[in-house]
């Protein structure tokens, strides 16, 4: 595992009356990428503006992170869309982002689907392929953040993308790889000192840890820590330190050699 690469990834600029900000500062410090609230599930034009500038301090690489527009609900409601609708989701989001990020001199590399659009497609092969779709058509170079083992990575492998699958440091894991509901009382890991035993396993064997103790082979590039838990700092702390002093040297997804 010695010299392995991997990365740490946070959903940020997420300010919205369910939740606070406070942390991004610090976070930004500790992770290595930030998926960024385009306006439509959090954040506004400010919040975008202070995440691209305190990312671009920190050298951390920025994000795109498109969510159904629902601010209410935090884009965590199941909505269904026409296919249009949902190409101009996405493209829109990015577009907002790349229009402010612009203005800092600063480049989109990646997106990362949020809440329910990203568990519908985990699931859902045609919305899978939709999204893959039209993230390729934006810019063939940007890289797609994606949970592994999920439809979502199935259905960008078919578009030769540049594909980064992620392991969740805060979330279970049900049998068939996808996460425990937020609606069920196990599915947070709130424990730093387990988020930091649970991520080291999987990226040492590269495999999803299944609440059963099931284990499932996977591809793991980088590890989402959620900025929204109370524990998220220590969290990111403790499990960014564990990957260092076990030899694992972290990047932005952009500087990963594999898409170099």
């Amino acid at each position: 595992m010695k010299g392995m690469e991997i990365n740490i990834n946070c959903d940020l600029g997420e300010k919205s009356e369910l939740h606070s900000i406070k942390n991004d500062p610090e976070l930004l410090k500790i992770v290595n990428s930030a998926n960024i609230a385009c306006g439509y599930h959090a954040g506004d034009n400010e919040t975008m503006h202070s995440t691209i500038k305190i990312s671009k301090e920190n050298g951390v690489s920025i994000g795109a992170h498109p969510s159904f527009k629902d601010i209410k609900n935090f884009g965590r409601k199941r909505i269904s869309l026409s296919e249009n609708e949902i190409v101009s989701l996405i493209i829109d989001q990015f577009n907002i982002l790349q229009n402010i990020a612009d203005q800092h001199n600063e480049k989109v590399t990646h997106i990362k689907p949020h809440g329910a659009l990203n568990n519908m497609a985990c699931e859902d092969i045609k919305l899978a392929t939709l999204l893959a779709k039209t993230i390729k058509n934006i810019d063939k170079d940007l890289i797609y953040l994606v949970p592994t083992g999920s439809k979502m990575e199935t259905a960008a492998k078919k578009f030769d993308m540049k594909i980064a699958c992620e392991i969740f440091a805060d979330r279970n894991y049900e049998d068939d790889g996808n996460l425990v509901s937020r609606s069920k009382k196990e599915a947070l890991i709130t424990n730093p000192e387990k988020a930091k035993k649970h991520v080291l396993d999987m990226v040492k064997n590269q495999a999803i840890n299944c609440l059963s103790g099931k284990k499932i082979p996977c591809e793991i590039d980088s590890i989402c820590i959620h900025g929204d838990n109370q524990n998220s700092l220590n969290t990111a702390k403790i499990v960014k330190q564990n990957l260092i002093n076990n030899d694992l040297v972290l990047k932005p997804l952009n500087k990963l050699n594999k898409f170099n």
